[in-house]
């Protein structure tokens, strides 16, 4: 699972990179690449104020302007969006009605187009507006000609009738539940127990149909109001399960289907937290420790990955105990934030120098002899990241929550919890507990249908993207992902770190996924790609 405020843009390629993953580390991640410049022999967008689609008694959308950005943020002048109106419970239809936010950009050359590539960036609760303007950039013109790129914000999400528990911490990472220095869980619990009580108190009943099964129902909605017999898809992140749930309920009206990050269906969502996320981060921290370790003259964390380790669970036991005050920061820098900020910045190979500069600065900030260097390092890190507008501070957190507890019933044991929490701290130190710890599922109601069940069969129409040493969504997802998909899609793991597979430095990945999106064909086999080449 990844987390971020938005995917809209902010500059050239590798600083935009660098920017979005320092943004996103205070809210525990970052998504997709950014890119700001014009695609490829793009055509133009229709004019705005159009209406498209419709039919079988589904109403069509009327494009226009786009919701307005944050400060500082632009998005492509091309993008046109238009809202539509689903049921809120899909049981009865005729009942309340939600908003949900659509965008396009039209990309497609007349004579060669084949229909629309819905996008989503994942999270679970990111915003995906503006990501066809950031995803466009970096696609060919042969796929461009083909498909119009279609965004949406998922219900209750940003733009789509946003939701908002008034939780008193409004980012994401004040959900993760790390354990107290000692092991104790008793203030998890606590925070757990409020959190889901505020979100029944302030929402009620109807947070319950926020779920990523209704989501996947607004899709279909969206696909008729394009007037369009099928949908391609490509998700990233929690948005690999949204495009499994979708093609497990709409298989007929699944094209082709792209899901990079994976996160295996079988687990979702207790078990897909306990059971990876602690190997996922004991899988990628070596990579980010040997740049530190190549740096050892001047950051002085170590010479070997094993010694910046010890050197990273030593702070991190230190802030725990300690936190120490970040100048001109709201929050100091425990034990919890220095984990959640080696998460987001390990998202992207371009961060791993940030990382290791960040936790030489973390070090000097424990002991009491911060530089000037490293009070550059934390401003980065920790600068202020501007809101939407009309959009509520908490949104994301809500949302997180509505949808990894809506999606599933969790356990509602408590002790059972505690001794989970004991054992995963023990096993993988780096993560100090926190993925098998309680979290506010625990105290949530009931979901209001059971969990999509994900079937083998169908067309051969799946693509599955993976690396190889992947901190948010690890290898084993997308093992996982493969294994219940089964003859209907081929699995393309690449020898890299990090989230994001496709334009990230392995040919052989890219050529497989273009070539999909163009032909229909997909590799004959699983494939493993070892040719990435590093970005300078």
């Amino acid at each position: 699972m990844t987390t971020k405020h938005s995917s809209a843009t902010h500059g050239s390629s590798g600083g935009r990179r660098l920017a979005r993953a320092l943004v996103a580390c205070t809210v525990a991640g970052t998504a997709l690449v950014a890119y700001v410049a014009e695609a490829q022999g793009a055509q133009p967008s229709r004019a705005a104020g159009e209406r498209v689609g419709g039919g079988a008694g589904n109403a069509g959308i009327t494009w226009g302007a786009c919701p307005a950005l944050a400060e500082g943020q632009t998005r492509d002048p091309r993008l046109t969006c238009g809202t539509l109106r689903v049921p809120l419970d899909y049981r009865h239809p005729g009942g309340a009605k939600i908003d949900v936010a659509v965008s396009r950009l039209s990309t497609a050359a007349p004579g060669k187009r084949r229909g629309v590539l819905l996008l989503n960036p994942g999270g679970p609760a990111l915003g995906g507006l503006d990501m066809p303007g950031t995803m466009a950039p970096t696609l060919p013109k042969t796929v461009l000609d083909r498909y119009d790129l279609i965004g949406f914000d998922p219900r209750g999400v940003e733009h789509s009738t946003p939701q908002s528990c008034g939780l008193n911490d409004p980012g994401v990472p004040g959900l993760f539940p790390y354990p107290a220095a000692d092991g104790s869980i008793t203030k998890n619990v606590a925070l757990a127990k409020a959190d889901a009580k505020r979100c029944a108190d302030t929402v009620g009943k109807n947070l319950r149909y926020y779920s990523t099964a209704n989501t996947a129902r607004d899709m279909d909605r969206i696909r008729q109001a394009l007037g369009e017999k099928k949908i391609s898809y490509w998700g990233q992140s929690y948005g690999t399960y949204l495009g499994t749930v979708y093609r497990s309920l709409f298989r007929k009206h699944t094209d082709r289907m792209i899901l990079e990050g994976n996160v295996d269906p079988t687990k979702v969502w207790a078990d897909e937290v306990a059971d990876t996320w602690g190997k996922g981060m004991a899988d990628r921290f070596p990579d980010a420790a040997r740049v530190a370790a190549a740096q050892n003259g001047t950051l002085g964390l170590g010479a070997s990955v094993a010694q910046v380790t010890r050197t990273y669970l030593a702070l991190a036991d230190r802030l725990d105990r300690a936190p120490a005050t970040i100048p001109g920061a709201p929050v100091p820098l425990d034990g919890a934030l220095l984990r959640n900020v080696t998460y987001g910045l390990l998202l992207h190979n371009e961060t791993l120098p940030v990382l290791a500069q960040f936790w030489k600065a973390a070090d000097d900030l424990a002991h009491g002899t911060t530089t000037a260097a490293d009070a550059e390092v934390l401003a980065q890190v920790f600068a202020d990241t501007p809101t939407s507008p009309g959009v509520p501070a908490d949104n994301q957190a809500t949302m997180f929550m509505a949808l990894t507890c809506g999606d599933a019933e969790w356990p509602h044991d408590v002790d059972g919890y505690a001794a989970r929490t004991a054992a995963d701290r023990a096993k993988w130190p780096l993560t100090a507990g926190m993925p098998a710890n309680i979290w506010s599922c625990a105290f949530w109601d009931k979901p209001a249908e059971a969990t999509v069940r994900v079937t083998k069969g169908g067309p051969r129409n799946t693509l599955i993207l993976q690396n190889r040493r992947d901190n948010a969504t690890p290898w084993e997802g997308g093992v996982g992902l493969r294994k219940a998909l089964g003859d209907g899609s081929v699995l393309v793991g690449v020898d890299n770190g990090g989230h994001y597979v496709y334009d990230e430095g392995s040919a052989c990945a890219d050529k497989a996924t273009v070539d999909f999106l163009v032909t229909g064909h997909l590799p004959g086999r699983d494939r493993y790609c070892t040719d990435v080449v590093r970005r300078k």
